[in-house]
């Protein structure tokens, strides 16, 4: 293998045996060293711990970047062989390792099988193959595009795949592990698709293991055929969720050697990523692979029926002209076509979701599916799933949510003569209490304001109702959030949008500048979010010393932590206006 090293330090091409080496071992151990004390002191410190001394000070991940690429460093061993990855500001970097069999070809809709060992080392460099999906509308929108900065990868339907971004491998240490699990509901998005997934920051700030991962989506992971096609499809609808499974036994017989505790593992995600994260606390298959949780902006309470998700699978078998005699001819389709399929299937079923109506899922929908065997029973639907009593639990949403001038251009101009007419168009004879309690609430706020919070408030209600029936277990405690930062970018108008939390939970919030504007502002910030999510996963509680202190939640006082500066505690800081929208 090719020597490839970077910056300034690359003349010493001996890194992984040599003097650089010695350094960045010791740096490293000098990080582990002073969070492991701050850990016992009880939480990690508001202040960043750098694994690399050399980056301290520096905007992280990018002023004097070192890279490391060398056939003497960032060498694993995993249980289908040795991995070799590289070292970024002293940290170590996987990419693109396969954590179960293809899915392509006779493998399709078929649940995970076990890699292949392959022999000597597999170069893990980069991003693996992304599972196919439809075009992304987002593209389209040049200030939303410019935001967001999406990376769509390379689609390929032998995509399972994990990345890791560790400080430390075979150093017999035991770090928190955090299990990334992306947003794009449960059809679109990918491990790599946006900058604020990048684990380097988070893993040196906490020295903990990050992992993300590809998993099959769309009508590859969750295209119910058990009516037509019989036996050998029988799991088909859930698949997708399988893969994650699959992801998460790899990282409970691997994360060790990548200096990970197989006894504290995270899962968190986003949006689609926090359904899914609800999905695995009701499934047999993924009990004890994790021991904390935290759902962001995706309190999805409900999963699809068996009738509906059926009827899906036969409108795509259909668009396809195929008959339950000739179902096995599905595993040949080139998958643009069957993605297509999928497509033209959806539409078939579910209109397009008209103006006001981008927070109520449509009937039909890529999701997984209630079986009662891989998914028992409803996430969250009428109760908490009594199998992830124990899993101490961070929930909670954006202010904004969807419903900002990025997508709704007329909220910049909204007079309070339309915003009634929009109001009534959903609430009829409530519009007038609506709006004299929205009005006091916010009396500095334009109606345009008033509407985004209406728009969004059922989506933070859904948060607080999973923390209702979670917290009903009495089992593991429960922490609400509201991140209601707004960013000075585009004028402010985005305001705090879906996603708007993202780099501030991975610390990468200069990574992200075009989304947050960059600089000491959203760092400090970032930091304290950071730090909480670092800190369940490492003890199961998000308090440290940067933040107020943050009550678990309780069906009476339901304290919500608000992220934005200040950061405080308060006890079910919008009631009013969500009894006003008759939602609570």
């Amino acid at each position: 293998m090719k020597k490839i090293l970077f910056g300034k330090e690359a003349k010493d091409s001996r890194l992984g045996n040599g003097s650089q080496a010695r350094i960045a071992r010791r740096d490293v151990l000098k990080g582990a060293a002073a969070t492991a004390g701050l850990a016992a002191a009880g939480g990690v410190s508001p202040f960043a711990v750098a694994a690399n001394s050399k980056t301290s000070g520096s905007t992280p991940g990018y002023c004097n970047t070192f890279i490391v690429a060398s056939n003497g460093n960032a060498i694993v061993e995993t249980t289908s062989g040795k991995v070799c990855g590289f070292t970024r500001n002293g940290i170590l970097t996987f990419k693109g390792i396969p954590y179960a069999g293809t899915t392509a070809g006779s493998a399709r809709f078929q649940p995970p099988t076990r890699v292949t060992p392959w022999p000597g080392v597999r170069s893990s460099m980069q991003y693996g193959f992304v599972s196919p999906q439809e075009p992304r509308a987002g593209w389209a929108n040049d200030e939303v595009a410019w935001m967001f900065d999406w990376d769509d990868g390379r689609p390929g339907e032998d995509c399972l795949r994990v990345n890791i971004w560790t400080p430390g491998a075979h150093d017999n240490q035991k770090r928190p592990v955090m299990v990334w699990l992306h947003g794009g509901g449960f059809s679109a998005g990918s491990g790599q698709e946006l900058k604020s997934y990048d684990g380097e920051n988070l893993s040196r700030r906490g020295d903990v293991v990050v992992v993300s991962l590809n998993h099959r989506l769309g009508v590859l992971g969750y295209l119910n055929l058990a009516e037509i096609g019989g036996a050998r499809y029988a799991n088909s609808a859930n698949v997708g969720m399988l893969d994650i499974v699959a992801a998460l036994e790899w990282v409970r017989d691997n994360i060790a050697n990548f200096g990970g505790d197989t006894g504290r593992v995270m899962i968190f995600g986003q949006s689609g990523g926090g359904g899914k994260v609800n999905t695995l606390m009701t499934m047999p298959s993924a009990k004890g692979l994790f021991h904390r949780a935290a759902v962001q902006s995706g309190s999805l309470l409900n999963a699809s029926s068996a009738e509906d998700s059926a009827k899906l699978g036969a409108a795509v078998v259909g668009q396809l002209g195929l008959s339950a005699v000739q179902i096995d001819k599905i595993l040949e389709v080139p998958v643009e076509q069957l993605v297509q399929a999928g497509i033209a299937a959806l539409k078939s079923l579910a209109p397009a979701v008209q103006p006001g109506g981008r927070f109520r899922l449509p009937r039909f929908l890529w999701q997984p599916t209630v079986d009662g065997t891989i998914l028992p029973a409803q996430p969250y639907d009428p109760v908490a799933p009594a199998i992830s009593a124990h899993v101490p639990l961070i929930v909670g949403t954006v202010l904004n949510e969807f419903s900002t001038p990025l997508y709704d251009t007329e909220l910049t101009t909204l007079t309070e003569a339309k915003l009634k007419e929009r109001v009534m168009a959903q609430y009829k004879d409530k519009t007038d209490h609506i709006m004299e309690v929205f009005r006091a609430a916010h009396p500095n706020e334009t109606p345009g304001e008033w509407m985004s919070r209406i728009a969004a408030a059922p989506v933070r209600q859904s948060a607080i109702t999973q923390a209702e029936r979670q917290t009903a277990l009495g089992g593991a405690p429960v922490y609400l959030y509201w991140f209601c930062w707004k960013t000075p970018v585009l004028d402010g108008r985005p305001g705090a949008f879906h996603c708007a939390e993202l780099s501030f939970v991975f610390d990468n919030t200069d990574r992200c500048a075009p989304m947050t504007g960059g600089g000491p502002g959203p760092r400090a910030l970032a930091r304290k979010i950071s730090d909480a999510w670092i800190n369940l996963a490492r003890r199961g509680d998000p308090n440290h010393p940067g933040l107020p202190k943050w009550p678990a939640f309780t069906s009476t006082d339901k304290a919500t932590m608000i992220f934005d500066n200040p950061c405080e505690a308060k006890n079910d800081p919008d009631r009013d206006e969500r009894r006003a929208l008759g939602i609570t």
